[in-house]
């Protein structure tokens, strides 16, 4: 799912949030002095406020794959077939990595405003569906 700014959508999955709370306006005090913890049931609905994309970073893998295939495609066909055999195979080797790097390259975070006024910052695409 594409999520938008202005988009209604619903909740995919119970969340439950935990961890250490600080009251609005006062400055953090001593770690652990409030704790908490917040249940939000599936199907709550709410706006999308905004749409941040985070491209993952290339491992070292992914980056020798890009230059060996690059060498293959542009540089193959003059080769010495036992070279482009060889280049091949490298590539193979490394396909693995770039198909599951391709299916992760573009992580997709919103910020959700729910209709029972709480707001989900940093939330992944995944936790919403349609309304």
């Amino acid at each position: 799912m594409t999520l938008n700014v202005g988009q209604r959508v619903r909740l995919a999955t119970e969340l439950r949030l935990a961890g250490s709370v600080t009251p609005a306006g006062e400055p953090p005090r001593e770690t652990g002095a409030f704790t908490a913890s917040v249940a939000l049931a599936a199907g709550i609905e709410g706006t999308v406020e905004r749409v941040d994309e985070h491209h993952r970073e290339q491992g070292h893998e992914v980056r020798e794959y890009l230059r060996l295939k690059s060498l293959l495609d542009d540089f193959g066909h003059q080769m010495p077939p036992a070279s482009r055999s060889q280049l091949e195979e490298q590539v193979d080797s490394l396909e693995e990595q770039w198909t599951a790097y391709q299916r992760q390259m573009l992580r997709v975070t919103a910020r959700v405003r729910l209709d029972n006024g709480f707001v989900l910052d940093d939330a992944p695409e995944e936790a919403f569906t349609p309304a």
